[in-house]
């Protein structure tokens, strides 16, 4: 418990009686010139045995008008001898009461209770105390036997020594007053203390006093004289003090807490999510709503302590004007309701849905942000209360914290929302299913800003079942990038689904993106899949190089002839880099988000993506979802902490499955542009890795150069684009199992080729000589409009 600072001399021990020093002077009867007793003390101090401190008791009458050494009389007061008595305590205890011994203290005049004294003390409820230290007896009062408790104590527990005084005492105080007196003692100084009685009912009440050690002739500590007074109501006013003073530091630290837990709330949910879970101290409620306020519509957002069923009646509805949410809301100020009665007097209208939640106090708080009311909160109790000053302060101030709180998380969920919508507009919507293919995508916006930026994907499909990937990135990261995104895969989507080779659509593509003259620059990567036997033509405009997860795998990167990103040179041409892919294997595209962000370099972040690439995946056959989705998940998680990525990611992970067994389709089949005569080579490399995948690789070298000849002769002699087919036939093995390679070339021309004898010198005419020597068999055929020409190989399996 608190205690008093000592003054010269230390405290009272807890439980030892405070006397007054009117009282210590009556106890100096008389000086004493004598030896000191045998059984006092041989030092100064508490060391004779047994207790060792004070309490009040009656004075001893026997010690009324000794006289000193010198035969002179030191009479008492009047008024101090009236107001002492002897304890009425068990009978052998009076007998202690032994005349003081010769040669005591010598009399003195500051030692002697003056006659004013008296009524002063009285009329302010203090008492005197006197402890005789050598005999260890204590005197006091009536005051201080009354304030002790003495008064109406079974007088067989008290036999006036300081050890049964300090059985009266609180336990945690009695070592504390022990200390002090006998430090006191020791320095025949002063000490003084708080200290708590309990009472044989067990009723405690709170003492103080103040000591003074004397000394005898010899300087030897002879006895204690005080004051004793009442402290209960003083220390139940310090105790309440103190709690106040507790209490407003943890309001002051909730609301330090609170605005910091609100400030770190991003969402309306977030702040719906930290109120209603806000312990208020020193009045902690019963229930809590928050609800915003749009367009004379309550909202709920978030509530504790209420069952749904209740809340419900008001959620999405106009509150009426007799509502006392409304009332605060109208006049932008709380409001206070500590009883039922106010509330059905007050607002009789709503009431019987009120009262249906049992609660019995309620405060609405307006939430006023910028000068207009966007919600309320409501902090009810089940009982009635009035509150505070200080606890309305409390309540008003989380208001305006919650305010703010929730009307910038009102305008995230608005900037978020737009974003997010202009984000899903821009991107496809769904990613089209293409026979032989598996996909999957992601799309992460950046950790930050209005995440909308101008990363894209794409997947086309294409004439004759191939299918296109598009991976991209529009310089800047803002509306105006993502508007220029937008432009710039829709138009690479229009020229890659009408047919162009891949450096054609690229090349398109950076024109168009110059011709807009929006100041912007865009990377990207275009590949087409031919999903029949699973090659891969891949053109790279300033873009990352695609990554492949092989069969057995492992991950590798797969570089790709570059050019400069989009927009820059609008005469830009683009080089085609060709690889080919088994059936399970998958070629991922992306976005430098995903292996850039702070603190890890474009090197280490590659490397990262493809160690998450290679690692293995469950089998299809036991996985719940296709493994694909699983690997764009794992991917997608090991990218930067949202805190510290500062750009979008696209991913785009494409797998070729090939026909079923396993095998690439025994088909090839190509668009060749009029103009395009690189296409031919790119032909003829495709029926090259056609025919080894097929297992005719012995078909290759005549096959390549009649379809080279057919094709030439196509683009020309016409001035239309030419179709290439390829087909592969096996007979069933009881026929022989023969296989027959058939190629096909269709134009738009109706002017048939003529079969002529060319001269030594003559640079051209020999094509169809080499098809009618080399083939097994050939032919042209009138289509509706143009023709096709073809020819045909056959092999029997060696036996």
């Amino acid at each position: 418990m608190p205690t008093e600072p000592e003054s010269p001399g230390p405290a009272l021990p807890p439980g030892a009686s405070t006397v007054e020093p009117q009282q210590a002077a009556a106890t100096h009867a008389e000086p004493s010139t004598a030896e000191p007793s045998p059984a006092g003390p041989t030092t100064p101090g508490l060391t004779t045995p047994g207790p060792t401190t004070p309490g009040p008791v009656t004075a001893d009458p026997t010690t009324a008008g000794r006289t000193t050494a010198t035969g002179t009389a030191r009479a008492k007061p009047p008024a101090q001898a009236v107001r002492r008595h002897s304890l009425r305590t068990a009978p052998g205890v009076a007998g202690r009461l032994a005349p003081v011994l010769p040669g005591g203290l010598p009399p003195a005049s500051a030692d002697t209770m003056p006659d004013w004294l008296e009524p002063a003390m009285a009329a302010n409820g203090i008492g005197s105390f006197d402890w005789d230290i050598r005999r260890d007896v204590l005197e006091g009062d009536h005051r201080a036997c009354a304030i002790i408790g003495l008064d109406t104590m079974d007088q067989g527990r008290f036999d006036r020594t300081a050890g049964s005084f300090l059985a009266l005492l609180h336990p945690e105080d009695a070592p504390v007053v022990r200390r002090r007196v006998e430090r006191a003692v020791a320095e025949l100084g002063q000490c003084g203390a708080y200290y708590r009685t309990v009472g044989p009912n067990g009723t405690m009440r709170a003492v103080r006093f103040r000591g003074r050690v004397l000394a005898d002739a010899f300087g030897r500590a002879s006895r204690m004289v005080g004051f004793v007074w009442d402290a209960t109501v003083e220390l139940h006013k310090r105790d309440r003090a103190d709690r106040m003073a507790l209490l407003r530091e943890e309001r002051s630290r909730f609301i330090k807490e609170a605005a910091r837990a609100l400030s770190e709330a991003v969402t309306v949910r977030d702040v719906a999510r930290v109120f209603t879970g806000l312990p208020l101290p020193g009045l902690p409620p019963d229930g809590l709503v928050l609800a915003s306020f749009e367009a004379g519509r309550a909202q709920i957002l978030g509530a504790s302590g209420y069952r749904t069923e209740a809340l419900a009646v008001w959620d999405r509805t106009v509150l009426p004007a007799g509502h006392p949410a409304a009332e605060a809301l109208r006049h932008r100020a709380p409001v206070f309701i500590p009883t039922r009665e106010e509330f059905r007097e007050g607002y009789p209208a709503v009431w019987e849905p009120t009262s249906r939640t049992g609660r019995g106090s309620w405060a609405f708080l307006p939430l006023v942000a910028s000068g207009r009311a966007i919600g309320v909160c409501v902090v009810s109790f089940d009982d009635e209360r009035e509150l505070d000053a200080d606890e309305r302060t409390l309540l008003s101030t989380l208001g305006g914290l919650v305010a703010q709180s929730l009307a910038r998380a009102r305008l995230h969920d608005a900037e978020h929302e737009l974003a997010a919508g202009l984000q899903r507009v821009m991107l496809p919507r769904t990613v089209p299913s293409i026979p032989g293919v598996t996909t999957a995508v992601r799309y992460l916006a950046a950790g930050s800003g209005l995440q909308i930026g101008g990363d894209w994907y794409d997947v086309v499909p294409l004439p004759g079942g191939h299918v296109g990937l598009v991976i991209g990135d529009v310089q800047g990261h803002d509306v105006h990038a993502a508007g220029i995104m937008g432009q710039l895969r829709i138009a690479l989507r229009a020229y890659a689904a009408e047919g162009h080779p891949p450096a054609a659509v690229m090349a398109r593509a950076s024109r168009f993106l110059a011709d807009l003259d929006t100041d912007h620059f865009a990377t990207c990567t275009y590949a087409e899949v031919n999903v029949d036997y699973g090659v891969v033509y891949a053109v790279r405009a300033g873009h990352l190089d695609p990554v492949v997860r092989r069969a057995d795998g492992t991950a590798a990167v797969v570089p790709v002839a570059g050019g400069l990103p989009l927009g820059i040179d609008p005469d830009q041409e683009y080089r085609v880099t060709r690889f080919s892919l088994d059936p399970g294997e998958t070629v991922l595209l992306c976005t430098d988000g995903l292996v850039e962000a702070r603190g890890m370099d474009l090197d280490e972040g590659i490397a990262r993506l493809t160690r998450a690439l290679g690692r293995p995946l469950a089998p299809a056959a036991e996985a719940a979802r296709d493994p694909l989705e699983d690997l764009a998940d794992r991917i997608a998680s090991q990218a930067a902490d949202s805190s510290e990525r500062e750009d979008d990611i696209a991913l785009l992970l494409l797998r070729w499955d090939g026909p079923a067994g396993g095998l690439a389709a025994q088909q090839l089949r190509r668009r060749i542009g009029q103009a395009d005569l690189a296409r031919i080579s790119e032909v003829r490399a495709e029926l090259r890795d056609a025919l080894r995948r097929w297992g005719v690789a012995e078909f290759i070298d005549t096959a390549e150069l009649l379809s080279s000849e057919l094709v030439t002769n196509a683009i020309r002699h016409t001035d239309r684009d030419a179709m290439f087919t390829a087909r592969l036939y096996r007979e069933p093995a009881s026929d022989g199992g023969r296989a027959r390679l058939r190629v096909e070339v269709e134009d738009e021309s109706d002017l048939w080729p003529t079969r002529r004898t060319p001269g030594e010198q003559a640079s051209s005419g020999r094509g169809l000589m080499l098809v009618e020597a080399l083939a097994d068999a050939w032919g042209v055929e009138p289509r509706g409009s143009g023709k096709r020409m073809w020819f045909e190989l056959s092999a029997t399996p060696a036996a």
